[in-house]
């Protein structure tokens, strides 16, 4: 991997997952409890010998700019390896990012700064574990010109990803983009679709004019999967990667977290008796920046109940005083207090909940004080009536919904 540059994009607002992008980028979202939704993405880098790498941000990067400042500055820059942070500069456009390729466009000057041979671009919302090594073997024994990763789907899925036909060869031979429907069926099995990760390898010698060529067609929308690759089958050698999946697991592993839905799913995924997608395993380990908090209690409350916790992840700073919490994710620094019960939901960091509330199918957001005796997630129509609920009846409590009984710190403002 030596020659090679990640790029990884993490500017996207994340429109879908409303209101928890409504104060940090997607890939800041909290995940599992003390992650957020890049360190994936990350950790894969890492564990995968990929040890330069620009992360280009736009909306809303401040928390997200923090964390991998804080958490990822662990490579040497005097021996050529860095994870950097490449905020918007308009150095070759008056527009912020307009697309995929249009964000890895406007910073062609910091890649070609870096004399590549190579261009891995990923996405900074997707929880998967993959050796991008065994990739780029392929793709140099291929003598592709790019590399896109796929994934084998059911043919009911096409039209949440962009499909490809993919001869026995794995030469890419045509793109579809979210059809309702297709003909199309993966060589390796002829029950399943090929689709694209939105992960791509392009030599660099190749993606430098497929990338000037798009920037000066007005009728581009400036996307890899829809305008860029589906261009180049004709003229370039354009393979598949079928994914390899690093998380040992009977099933492949691979979420795109960016709808509501599937956030609260992966995380419901890590908490389940048999974790569906495995945080535990030393050699590919997860990392992430963690604060000093002291050790997660447990309180025997004078009320004579035991706080308890059972099918769940708690964090660090943690204290479950005299109530239960089942299948659920609390994050640092959470405090429930007694006869409360929380099932089956997550809890972002510094959340007081107060005595006798019941919580069920929840995400409550950051710093939100609960008051004694609310409840949420058994009535939705009185939910929709306060807080955020999804079409599956996923309630979303965020800060505004605190009533200020918790007051704005310093800390409010500095541990996003």
């Amino acid at each position: 991997m030596k020659d090679t540059l990640g790029v990884l994009l993490a500017g996207g607002a994340g429109e879908r997952l409303y209101p928890l992008t409504r104060d940090r980028a997607k890939p800041a979202v909290t995940f599992g409890g003390i992650y957020r939704i890049i360190d994936v993405t990350l950790s894969n880098c890492i564990n995968s010998d990929l040890r330069r790498v620009y992360i280009l941000t736009q909306y809303k990067a401040l928390s997200l700019n923090r964390h991998i400042r804080e958490g990822w500055n662990v490579l040497g820059r005097e021996v050529g390896e860095f994870i950097e942070v490449l905020p918007p500069m308009k150095r070759v456009s008056d527009q912020w990012y307009q697309g995929t390729a249009d964000a890895v466009y406007q910073n062609i000057y910091s890649i070609g700064s870096e004399q590549p041979k190579r261009v891995l671009i990923l996405s900074g919302d997707h929880i998967y574990k993959m050796n991008y090594r065994l990739m780029l073997r392929q793709h140099e024994d291929s003598r592709a010109d790019v590399t896109l990763a796929t994934i084998q789907i059911d043919p009911d899925e096409v039209s949440r990803f962009g499909v490809v036909a993919v001869d026995r060869d794995s030469r890419v031979t045509g793109f579809e983009e979210k059809p309702r429907q297709t003909k199309l069926r993966s060589p390796l099995n002829p029950e399943k679709v090929a689709a694209s990760m939105g992960i791509y390898l392009f030599n660099t010698d190749v993606l430098i004019p497929v990338l000037l060529k798009d920037a000066e067609d007005p009728d581009s929308s400036h996307d890899f999967g829809k305008d860029i690759l589906p261009k180049m089958v004709d003229d370039y050698r354009v393979y598949s990667y079928d994914f390899v999946d690093e998380n040992k697991k009977e099933a492949q592993y691979w979420r795109d977290v960016g709808t509501m839905e599937a956030y609260y799913e992966a995380n419901m995924d890590i908490v389940s008796v048999s974790p569906v997608f495995n945080l535990y395993d030393a050699q590919w380990p997860i990392r992430t920046h963690q604060r000093q908090y002291p050790p997660a209690k447990f309180v025997f409350a004078e009320t004579g109940r035991t706080g308890t916790a059972l099918d769940s992840i708690v964090s660090a700073g943690c204290i479950v005083s005299g109530s239960v919490v089942k299948a659920s994710v609390l994050s640092p620094d959470v405090r429930v207090n007694s006869y409360s019960e929380i099932e089956s939901s997550i809890l972002f960091s510094h959340v007081n909940v107060g005595r006798h509330c019941r919580i069920r199918r929840a995400i409550i957001d950051r710093d939100v004080h609960i008051p004694e005796g609310t409840t949420i997630g058994y009535d939705p129509e009185a939910d929709r009536q306060k807080y955020f609920v999804t079409e599956s009846g996923i309630t979303v409590v965020t800060r505004d919904y605190s009533l200020f009984e918790n007051p704005v710190s310093v800390d409010y403002f500095t541990s996003e």
